[in-house]
């Protein structure tokens, strides 16, 4: 009988897919996130389903959107024993362990379950000589963040039992706000002039008022964000320019550190024999705004905060270098995880093994459309709440504009807007076609299927979206 595999699960915290070689990078270079791909699948359709940290971190952990997870927020609390894969892993027989972020909560209900080891960062954590909470209580370790994990990590593999499979979730910190390099990489890209994104300088012209109100620009980054004073003077673009510059260089030395630790790992499980029978995953719990639109932070809908990373290594199933262009979601994580490990899944668990897909072998019946919803109304950032699908070519958005008493809302309320785009034609999102009479069949369409993934899925449409009781009933979109 086949031995069951082991599972490196490496996730880094607003790790934007586009400052990843293997994605055509064109700020930074990731060589070691890029061996992982070129020794198996590199996902250019992976999305989340709520692009904040904590609840994405709860999708992935449960395989459950967040309306059932009860994460929808950054302030919701998540209940650490309701299924999960891990502990589901755990009760198969597997070693489990997490080192680094939690960011879901600490105390009795809270702390993780379902691991057989844990040491998680107190909230976001420190960058440098880090707090780690454990069953044990709370410890401070010198060094830096990233390193830390990693050895964490690599000592737990090292002193596992070797008979039994295991899992180790490697949860990091970066590249998380405020962007605190090692000193390493503290003078890299020193005297670079980055490559500015296409959006930076955005007027916010012809899209909904929610893209104008957010408060993630440049110059909503804080002191401790750039680590410099602006020269005098600087004011528009010129000003956005130089604080663009500050953070893209901060953010991409934290991703640097990242990259050298995966390396670690990979040459590890090299050193040790295990590369064969182990599955390894590289992403981030969300994408990220690298000055895209001129913002940075995440919680849209838009692409670059949509757009998660996934490279996945399997020798035994995986074949190398491999793309994979169908749609996935945060919520598939859990189950493709036990079904690798041949393990049955909670019935609760509501997203798809990717087992075929990681076959190169996609289902005929693979999903056409992606559900997305961000609860926390007004809250970090002056985010507006809102909802949406996504297909292959089509996103359409609705901001319905209130937190309907979800805890972190903001009690203010807007008018709800719509948002059409047409991402072969406008892939950087920047006009809204939602009111154009030449894509009112696609809209028609795309609001169908918008309630009827809520209706498949659970989740409870916004009162003010009047044509979701009547759309449930309709056929889907074809």
């Amino acid at each position: 009988m086949r031995r069951r595999p082991d599972i490196l699960f490496v996730m880094a915290d607003d790790h934007a897919a586009h400052a990843i070689g293997a994605y055509g990078s064109r700020v930074n270079q990731t060589p070691h996130l890029d061996r992982l791909a070129a020794a198996g699948m590199r996902f250019d359709n992976c999305f989340c389903s709520n692009s904040i940290c904590a609840p994405s971190r709860a999708a992935i952990l449960t395989g459950t959107y967040n309306h059932v997870n009860g994460v929808t927020t950054l302030s919701a609390p998540f209940d650490s024993a309701q299924p999960t894969f891990p502990a589901t892993l755990q009760a198969a027989g597997y070693q489990t362990a997490i080192f680094g972020k939690w960011h879901l909560g600490h105390g009795p209900g809270h702390d993780p379950v379902g691991f057989d080891e844990w040491r998680v960062l107190p909230e976001q954590g420190d960058y440098h000589d880090p707090e780690f909470l454990s069953a044990a209580g709370r410890e401070r370790l010198l060094g830096y963040v990233t390193d830390i994990i990693t050895d964490l990590s690599l000592d737990w593999i090292s002193s596992r039992d070797p008979s039994r499979p295991f899992c180790v979730l490697v949860h990091h910190k970066a590249p998380h706000r405020s962007w605190e390099p090692d000193a390493r990489h503290q003078g890299l890209y020193a005297g670079w002039e980055m490559r500015e994104p296409v959006t930076l300088h955005d007027d916010y012209a012809n899209r909904s008022t929610a893209a104008s109100q957010a408060q993630m620009r440049m110059t909503d980054l804080e002191p401790e964000d750039v680590k410099e004073v602006p020269p005098g003077g600087l004011v528009g673009e010129e000003l956005d320019s130089w604080l663009y510059q500050r953070f893209i260089k901060d953010y991409l030395r934290c991703v640097a550190s990242i990259d050298d630790n995966m390396g670690r790992l990979l040459d590890f499980l090299d050193a040790e024999g295990l590369s064969e029978n182990t599955v390894v995953v590289y992403t981030s719990d969300q994408g990220f705004f690298l000055g895209d639109h001129g913002w940075f932070d995440k919680r849209f809908m838009y692409e670059e905060s949509l757009r998660m990373p996934l490279l996945v290594r399997y020798p035994r199933e995986v074949p190398p270098a491999s793309v994979c262009p169908e749609l996935v979601l945060n919520v598939d994580f859990a189950q493709t995880l036990l079904d690798l490990a041949d393990v049955d899944g909670p019935p609760r668990m509501q997203g798809r093994s990717m087992r075929g897909l990681l076959r190169g072998e996609p289902p005929k019946d693979w999903r056409r459309a992606v559900y997305y919803r961000y609860w926390e109304h007004d809250g970090g950032h002056g985010v507006w709440a809102h909802y949406g699908v996504r297909t292959e070519r089509y996103k359409l958005i609705y901001y319905y504009n209130d937190g309907l008493g979800q805890p972190g809302a903001s009690d203010a309320v807007f008018p709800p807007e719509w948002e059409l785009f047409d991402l072969e034609s406008d892939p950087y999102e920047l006009r809204s076609v939602y009111d154009d009479p030449a894509y009112a069949t696609v809209r028609d369409e795309l609001t169908r299927e918008l309630h009827r993934q809520q209706h498949e899925i659970g989740d409870r449409p916004h009162p003010t979206d009047s044509d979701s009781s009547a759309a449930v009933r309709r056929p889907p979109a074809q």
